[in-house]
């Protein structure tokens, strides 16, 4: 578990100039300790973008201070991950973040973060707004695909679907792919996509300008749509002999792609798709452990991502930064039931389609937290008191935030640590956001609302979540946290599997959908025993892929 840090009593802090001084007097106080339940079964195909292009910053002394005693405030650019420059009051969140962190998080590579800076230069050089995106849009149109191994400027277009958790790992896919290959990332703006996050490449967007996109239906191909790049290969449209190649493939990496779909992957396809200006990417899946399939990929990857169990961790950090009305809903809630927190402990409930309310899975949440994991104190009969008030003096006290689709595991939780003491004599109040009780599916509202639990979650200490959920995936991502993991009951059925839950290996999410099949070798495989550094999802355990940490 990671290391747990008191917190100072609030104070309230003024902003003044560069050159004031500011003399602060800190009143410490015995903090309490929070616990995050949260979880939702998003589906809607709705994203995230903010999309005004930013421009210079203001000036730190511009930037709004954080109320609180920050606890990592000392490195507001993660190490460089990040960069200086952009316009601070357009998105509070880039550099506010590190006042509100709990984990000082994984520095990146000094090389990641060479990568990074090259491809913020890209995205300025060729993204929308230039001579070089014009000539291509044309080249497009035109499907001219003149020569695209000798062309400065080639394109990615992801179309990230499914819930907001799926969607955020396609799109940090999608740019971990960008940035191996050196094409510009453009996110698809359908369905309200720049209604959670800021741009993350200053003075560049990430988002393709809405209604000049040449690709009539572009948004809604399948894996029968000719011009993928598996029906493409299976048909032998394109092969290594292929002289001329087309303007634009789509490449299908939904859970249901086929053998010829996730050959994507492989070495002599990467040759293959260079050749190609445009692609289209659909997935709903974190396909990173995959990349690592490609020889030539994985050296570069390797010189990236030394840790690669920290791959997201790195990406979204860097990608992700909620705009400021969703920063507000985290802040506003984090100061007024997280900020007096000793420790954080997140604990995320996903439930699955239309399941009633589990007495179930309620035993499997406080036996997980208090048996296993240890993160709840256990509770005492009722009736029985702990001692006098004076030899409980300096206990910390514990909140619970629940963020979940229903309020019924909240309200247990709640009145479980209200109606009964607990063993060691602290005090556990309960909180819950929201409860939209089901999906509401392309509601920007609902979608901002989940972006921000996430959010909260990702600033834990400790975090518990839910096997299989994208969501907690992403929590744990940003907050660089191995999560205490409940499993999914066999079939669904009402039972406390057995056991009820694990700790985590890695703080990596799970590629859902690896390749099994080799199809210019014509050969089954285990993807786990192939890439480096990877091993099968406890969690899916069905043909899922996780990376892992380095062997010492």
């Amino acid at each position: 578990m990671e290391a747990k840090t008191k917190k100072e009593k609030p104070i309230d802090v003024k902003r003044w100039s560069r050159a004031a001084t500011v003399l602060a007097v800190v009143v410490m106080t015995a903090p309490p300790v929070v616990v995050l339940l949260g979880g939702r079964n998003f589906g809607a195909p709705g994203v995230w973008i903010q999309t005004a292009v930013t421009g210079l910053r203001k000036g730190s002394s511009d930037l709004p201070l954080h109320h609180t005693t920050p606890r990592h405030n000392d490195d507001r650019l993660l190490g460089g991950l990040l960069v200086d420059g952009f316009d601070e009051e357009s998105c509070h969140s880039r550099y506010q973040y590190a006042m509100y962190r709990r984990n000082p998080g994984r520095r990146p590579s000094r090389y990641l973060v060479s990568k990074l800076r090259r491809h913020e230069a890209l995205q300025r050089r060729c993204g929308p707004g230039t001579t070089a995106y014009t000539t291509a849009i044309d080249q497009l149109r035109s499907g001219n695909n003149k020569s695209a191994t000798s062309l400065e400027c080639r394109y990615i277009v992801s179309l990230p679907y499914q819930g907001l958790g799926n969607r955020i790992l396609a799109a940090a896919s999608a740019f971990l792919y960008a940035l191996l290959t050196e094409r510009v990332l453009l996110i698809d703006p359908s369905h309200g996509m720049d209604a959670l996050f800021c741009e993350p490449f200053l003075g560049a967007t990430w988002m393709l300008p809405p209604g000049f996109f040449p690709l009539q239906g572009y948004a809604s191909f399948t894996n029968d749509t000719a011009e993928t790049y598996g029906n493409m290969l299976r048909n032998k449209v394109i092969g290594a002999a292929t002289q001329q190649m087309p303007a634009f493939a789509y490449v299908y990496l939904h859970s249901e792609a086929s053998a010829h779909d996730k050959s994507f992957f492989w070495d002599e396809d990467h040759g293959l798709l260079r050749r190609i200006q445009w692609l289209v990417m659909r997935t709903d899946n974190y396909i990173v452990p995959g990349l690592f399939l490609a020889e030539a990929f994985r050296v570069e990857l390797d010189k990236m991502f030394p840790e690669p169990d920290a791959i997201f961790h790195h990406l979204g950090r860097y990608l992700f930064h909620p705009n400021n009305h969703v920063w507000g809903l985290v802040t506003r809630y984090y100061d007024a039931y997280l900020a007096d927190a000793a420790e954080l402990v997140g604990i995320q409930v996903r439930v699955f389609g239309a399941q009633p309310n589990s007495p179930e899975l309620l035993e499997q949440i406080t036996k997980c937290t208090q048996n296993h994991g240890r993160l709840l104190p256990a509770l005492l009969a009722a009736g029985t008191e702990p001692g006098t008030p004076e030899s409980r003096r300096g206990k910390t006290k514990k909140a619970v935030l629940v963020t979940s689709l229903k309020s019924w595991y909240y309200e247990k939780l709640k009145g479980m640590y209200w109606e009964n003491a607990t063993s060691t004599g602290e005090t556990v109040g309960v909180h819950q956001p929201s409860h939209e009780e089901y999906q509401r599916f392309g509601v920007v509202s609902h979608d901002a609302k989940a972006w921000a639990e996430m959010y909260l979650l990702s600033l834990s200490d400790a975090l518990v979540t839910t096997s299989q959920s994208t969501f907690g995936y992403v929590a744990q991502g940003l907050g660089g946290l191995r999560p205490w993991v409940m499993y999914r009951p066999a079939y669904d059925v009402a039972t406390v599997p057995d056991p009820l839950c694990g700790r985590a290996v890695s703080m990596e999410p799970c590629f859902f959908a690896a390749p099994n099949y080799n199809v210019w070798e014509k050969q089954w495989f285990d993807a786990s025993t192939v890439v480096p550094h990877a091993q099968s999802c406890a969690d899916f355990p069905w043909g899922g892929l996780m990376l892992v940490g380095r062997l010492e």
